[in-house]
């Protein structure tokens, strides 16, 4: 199959999905940082940074439930290659009506981390609403997003975060 780039790299010609082949490709150093928000009330943000939840202290569950995410990725996205996870780090800034949670993950390896970044905050911010939902079941999870990659053919790119 010649590979294009207006091809989708995950179907094939029959239009049948599989996994890519990432032999070929040069060991890199490669680097994928994606956010997220957990949008809930002032006062269910401040139980959770009192750790006066009714569950218990959320961050720190979530902090490790973003990381154990990430280590996961391949087991729950179907065509996503199994890496060699080096750092992987889940940070969260209070706002007024959330949690904003922030994933940086590291590997050297022949494909990109960029799932992994998302299922480390995928993974936080629902551990964190399973934490309030006590306290807020119309807590919202949104602004899931890749803001930056690095590493790789395709180079480094970032956004401008708007908050």
């Amino acid at each position: 199959m010649t590979e294009h780039h207006d091809r989708l790299t995950h179907v094939r010609d029959d239009g049948s999905a599989h996994m890519v082949d990432v032999t070929g490709k040069d060991e890199t150093s490669r680097e994928a940082t994606a956010v997220g928000t957990v949008r809930t009330r002032p006062d269910v943000v401040e139980l959770m940074y009192a750790a006066d939840l009714p569950k218990g202290d959320a961050l720190p569950v979530a902090r490790i439930a973003g990381i154990m995410g990430a280590k996961k990725t391949p087991d729950l996205i179907p065509l996503c290659h199994p890496l060699p996870l080096g750092k992987i780090t889940v940070d969260f800034d209070r706002l007024e009506d959330g949690v904003r949670i922030k994933a940086r993950v590291k590997t050297r390896g022949v494909t990109g981390v960029e799932m992994e970044a998302l299922t480390a905050v995928s993974t936080a911010a629902l551990a964190l609403y399973d934490m309030i939902k006590a306290v807020d079941k119309h807590a919202t999870i949104t602004d899931m997003r890749v803001l930056a990659k690095s590493g790789g053919k395709s180079g480094s790119w970032s956004i401008e975060e708007d908050r």
